[in-house]
């Protein structure tokens, strides 16, 4: 390489010369592995003060004046011994400097370092500064942080010209004190609090940083066709085949204008500062292994590649594809199996569930075909998301109700019961295909049934403004629509409407079982709507520890029913009788806020009515403002309906053609008849009730105990949640 008519043609030459000529120090290495890119490493002396007669200065200088080297600011001070203040001299305007103090320490870390390291004062070194001790473990070494043992950094700025002083102005101890610059990766392995040990080794490591001095450092580093470091590191960070073929780079230092230093890149090694003095590296030959395996190793220019026989890529491609469709046919065979698995368990369900005897029936039943609907188990996952928790609308013994929408954009409700009975699967698909032909305005629509999964589920039509129960008892809102006689009255009309349809008017008598307020659902115009009837109570199990073949819920079941354990229409009868009770009012069907003999409502309204005190137990929310002879003639029918002897009850078709002459009277009417021909049963009923309430216990009925304070009672809970409650979501 040429600059000012100067030729370079040895690197250690110039080097060795240039250090050996300006300074007094030692030269260690350089452009080794461990040495970074543009330094060098010399022994420098330690200065000591109070270690023996033949000791160093208290004050070392190092110059490097009128060389191209300076001291790397990667060097630290440091200073050893009791109380030992020591300082960097010569780098005005910055001042560095530490002191150790002498604060009582464990005196036998030191002891532990030498037996560890078993190193001594003549102990020899290697060019490196490292001991060739017997080990190497300095497990109970010391830091340095300012008790015997401190250290200070160099500033940034380039310095050459650095001393190390001890201050003689220290207190007075006389104890060996040293003080020395070194580079801190060559100190990390070395500090030890015990300055003789330190001492013993003679000099320390101090790392230089260097230059070579330019004319022109641009057509210097063009001569030399090398790349400037940042543009270099900024080529390889993108790419590596960006930077393949640059052989060299150069650094320069903002301090030393005309000074550049170089080195040969990856993949070259030689004299950068000559011009192709960087010669490309035998990757292939120089390797201990074969670094392309079962490929043959090409040399290029920095780098390398391997190549492979066709033959050998053949066999790697179709291994490689092999395994691929090896995959690809046993993930989709564990789909197929997963798939045949769970079609197999549906059609085990279908079975079991009673789908078999519900084709038969749609397929003997005329017409039934298009009136009931078995939905698939996929078509109500996607109704309802998979029965997202989400989608609960209400959870109760026999099931939970989910609100779900069909494909053809429907709102449904969707009972998912909890568990099946098995013995009366027959019965249930019968009742199941009856009550989907049940096309009455006052009666929610069973659409269908799917029969696919664990448990039956049914999808009724969704009635979007809760029950009757939540409006007469728990209503807190602004909606005062209850509050008229005429709604609750046309409310009980559509309810017996509905039950005289279901007893006599369909296709087969169908007996509800379950009349009450939460069973009597609300539409948008408050319509009423007669739910839950019958189906979900043949295909759940009872959840009580009770076993008996008596149903029902408190207040409300037929105290004849009771006794004989036969369901009959007039069973119906008596439970609507309690509605109509609850609908005048305003009361619970059982509440233990009332006195223990008018705990049940029919007790306490049959009492009221043999008092003649009707006005007073009228809901205040109506009593200003109702028709009296309509209240009093519906009462007087109610109170018909609560006879205990069931064959002495009107039917639902009497009782529904009553209340609609009387929404139709426009003069008073006195019905002694209803009053008159039930006194005698009805006084005997007012004790036999209350001698009932307390046998509810034994058997398996259902409390809406949401609705009252049960105390201690013992009453089930299994059946008070509605099939579609007040809150939609």
């Amino acid at each position: 390489m040429s600059t000012a008519g100067f030729v370079i043609s040895s690197l250690d030459c110039l080097i060795s010369k240039a250090f050996t000529e300006k300074t007094k120090g030692k030269l260690l290495s350089y452009g080794s592995d461990r040495v970074p890119y543009g330094k060098i490493r010399i022994k420098n002396p330690i200065t000591s003060k109070g270690c023996s007669s033949n000791e160093q200065e208290s004050t070392s200088l190092l110059n490097l004046t009128g060389s191209p080297f300076y001291v790397s600011d990667s060097n630290t001070l440091i200073a050893i011994g009791c109380n030992n203040k020591a300082s960097l001299t010569n780098i005005e305007p910055s001042i560095v400097g530490c002191f150790s103090s002498c604060l009582p320490t464990n005196r036998t870390a030191s002891k532990d370092y030498l037996e560890t390291v078993n190193c001594n004062s003549k102990s020899t070194y290697d060019d490196d500064g490292y001991g060739y001790c017997s080990e190497r473990s300095y497990i109970n070494e010391t830091s340095c942080n300012g008790n015997r043992c401190c250290k200070a950094s160099m500033p940034g700025s380039i310095q050459q010209v650095v001393g190390v002083k001890i201050d003689d102005n220290a207190i007075k101890i006389k104890e060996c004190k040293v003080a020395f610059l070194t580079y801190d990766q060559a100190y990390s392995l070395l500090h030890g609090s015990d300055p003789n040990l330190v001492l013993a080794k003679r000099y320390s490591t101090v790392e230089l940083g260097w230059f070579i001095h330019t004319t022109d450092l641009l057509s210097f580093v063009d001569s030399l066709k090398c790349m400037f470091m940042t543009e270099y590191l900024n080529l390889s960070r993108r790419s590596y085949e960006w930077t393949s073929g640059i052989s060299c780079a150069c650094d320069y230092n903002s301090y030393f204008p005309n000074y550049t230093s170089c080195r040969c890149n990856r993949g070259y090694k030689g004299n950068p500062y000559i011009p192709g003095g960087c010669k490309d590296i035998n990757e292939c030959t120089e390797s201990d292994h074969s670094i392309c395996g079962d490929g043959t190793c090409v040399n290029l220019q920095g780098s390398l590649k391997c190549v492979f026989s066709n033959h050998k890529l053949a066999i790697g491609f179709g291994s490689s594809f092999g395994s691929l469709i090896l995959i690809g046919g046993i993930y989709g065979l564990y789909k197929f199996i997963g798939k045949q698995r769970r079609l197999n368990q549906k059609k085990k369900f279908f079975k079991r569930n009673g789908g078999l005897l519900l084709q038969q029936q749609l397929t003997s039943t005329e017409g039934s075909v298009d009136k009931t609907r078995v939905f698939s188990s996929r078509e109500l996952e996607k109704a309802t998301e998979n029965f997202s928790l989400t989608r609960i609308l209400g959870q109760g013994g026999q099931g939970t109700v989910y609100k779900g929408m069909l494909v053809d954009g429907r709102i449904v409700a969707v009972k998912k019961s909890k568990v099946v009975d098995e013995d009366k699967l027959e019965e249930f698909i019968n009742e199941v295909v009856i009550l989907s032909q049940i096309n009455h305005r006052n009666i929610v629509k069973l659409l269908g049934c799917c029969l696919e999964t664990d448990v039956p589920v049914l999808v009724y039509e969704f009635i979007p403004n809760g029950n009757l129960f939540e409006h007469l008892h728990e209503d807190e809102s602004d909606d005062h629509t209850m509050t008229t006689w005429e709604v609750r009255l046309r409310i009980a009309i559509d309810i017996a409407g509905a039950l005289s349809y279901l007893h006599s008017a369909a296709s087969s008598p169908i007996y509800h079982r379950d009349v009450k307020s939460t069973n009597i659902m609300l539409d948008e115009k408050y319509r009423a709507k007669v739910s839950d009837f019958g189906t979900s109570r043949t295909v759940t199990v009872d959840h009580t520890h009770l076993t008996t073949v008596v149903s029902g819920t408190v207040g409300y079941v037929d105290p004849e029913y009771f006794q004989s354990s036969q369901f009959t229409d007039k069973s119906d009868v008596y439970s609507f009788g309690v509605v109509l009770a609850e609908l005048i009012t305003g009361e619970k069907s059982v509440s233990f806020l009332r006195s223990q003999e008018n705990r049940t409502l029919a007790t306490y309204f049959i009492l009221a009515m043999k008092e003649n005190r009707l006005f007073d137990i009228i809901d205040a929310p109506i009593r200003d403002g109702c028709k009296l002879n309509q209240v009093t003639a519906t009462a007087n029918l109610a109170r018909k309906c609560l006879n205990l002897k069931g064959r002495k009850r009107p039917s639902m078709r009497e009782v529904s053609m009553e209340l609609e002459k009387i929404r139709a009277s426009s003069v008073d009417m006195q019905l002694h008849e209803y009053g008159s021909e039930n006194e005698e049963d009805n006084e005997k009923g007012v004790a036999d009730a209350n001698i009932e309430l307390q046998s509810w216990n034994s058997i398996a009925v259902t409390a809406p105990t949401s609705q009252y304070d049960v105390g201690t009672s013992s009453l089930s809970i299994s059946d008070i949640e509605p099939l579609f409650p007040y809150q939609t979501r």
